[in-house]
């Protein structure tokens, strides 16, 4: 056998075939159309943290999750759901950024963190966490009992925009929220003055109906879900939806803000954020995972039996529509006096 001595290594027949050895396991290491494994995966039990206590529409999202994780085999790893309520959400986000760069953690957010930032209740920034992925939103309606003289969302805005004490108005679960915003862009959008609305405000959605419903209001602003059975039983009717279009089942026949004239579109949208300071790696994984889940035919069901609209965005899209979103609830909560 002939020896291979330094002077055969710079032959060029051997150079041509080390050069075609090496494109070949190049070739066997890359096939076109398979993803290349993640750079990084869980390697131990994920923490979904939730910032109301059991029960409450954020913990029944995250155990929706965790469940449709579970049973489709999205995680190779275990999955719980953490309860951290109290304190205007500030233990839960306290809790999270205990483990930053950490992606085995992650919560359940909504705009109310923007809405809290901006009207100076919490201390905490949208640019203190990672944002991982946006999932639903939950659309405002606004409605009266059956038996009111207010017939329709037109007519109900008429009256705002010329009398804004005329009527009162029962929203949750404070000053500055979601619900509170949704009906006062639609009264600016028409041309009144929100910042002069009779409002009142109670802890949670079902105490606002059941406000309503005992007449110690005129109109009550609140999650569409939260209507439905009180307009099934003829005891409510909505007059009006903060969605960019008509929701579906019991609401489907109330318009939107825009068909009535008034161009204000508003939801309370709940996405995923992690910690601050999560790798690339560590996002994209969350991505691809996210994709998965809304994918399956569990949570379109879960969606669609709560009046929820889709509204899936990744970490990066996810990140772009909060700055946008923090915008525009800055600019509202100042036109009402109620931004810091």
């Amino acid at each position: 056998m002939k020896r291979i001595d330094s002077a055969d290594n710079q032959h060029p027949r051997f150079l041509l075939v080390c050069k075609q050895l090496s494109m070949v396991l190049l070739l066997n290491w890359w096939i076109p159309g398979v993803p290349a494994q993640p750079e990084w995966r869980p390697s131990r039990n994920v923490e979904i943290i939730v910032q109301v206590g059991p029960g409450g529409s954020s913990d029944r999202t995250a155990r929706q999750m965790q469940r449709i994780l579970q049973e489709n085999r999205l995680l190779e790893t275990t999955i719980t759901v953490v309860n951290k309520p109290g304190g205007g959400n500030v233990i839960a986000f306290n809790y999270l950024t205990q483990h930053a760069g950490d992606g085995h953690y992650w919560l359940i957010n909504s705009v109310t963190q923007l809405t809290a930032y901006a009207s100076g209740q919490s201390r905490l920034s949208y640019t203190e966490v990672s944002p991982l992925a946006m999932l639903f939103s939950e659309y405002a309606a606004c409605a009266v009992r059956s038996d009111s003289q207010i017939k329709d969302g037109r007519t109900l805005l008429e009256i705002l925009v010329k009398n804004p004490q005329a009527a009162t108005i029962a929203i949750s679960p404070g000053f500055g929220t979601p619900n509170h915003i949704a009906l006062a862009m639609a009264v600016q959008a028409a041309g009144g003055d929100a910042s002069k609305l009779k409002t009142v405000a109670f802890a949670s959605s079902a105490e606002t109906v059941a406000a309503l419903l005992g007449g110690h209001v005129d109109v009550v602003v609140s999650p569409a879900s939260t209507l439905q059975a009180h307009v099934i039983a003829g005891k409510l009717r909505a007059v009006a939806v903060s969605s960019p279009e008509r929701l579906s089942g019991a609401l489907a026949n109330a318009p939107t803000w825009r068909e009535l004239g008034a161009p204000a579109v508003f939801g309370n949208w709940r996405g995923a954020v992690g910690p601050k300071g999560l790798t690339d790696a560590q996002v994209s994984y969350w991505d691809e995972i996210f994709r998965r889940l809304v994918m399956t035919p569990d949570w379109k069901n879960y969606l669609d039996e709560n009046m929820l609209t889709p509204l899936f965005l990744d970490g990066k899209e996810s990140k772009k529509f909060i700055e946008a979103e923090y915008k525009k609830i800055t600019e509202i909560l100042k036109s009402i006096h109620f931004s810091k």
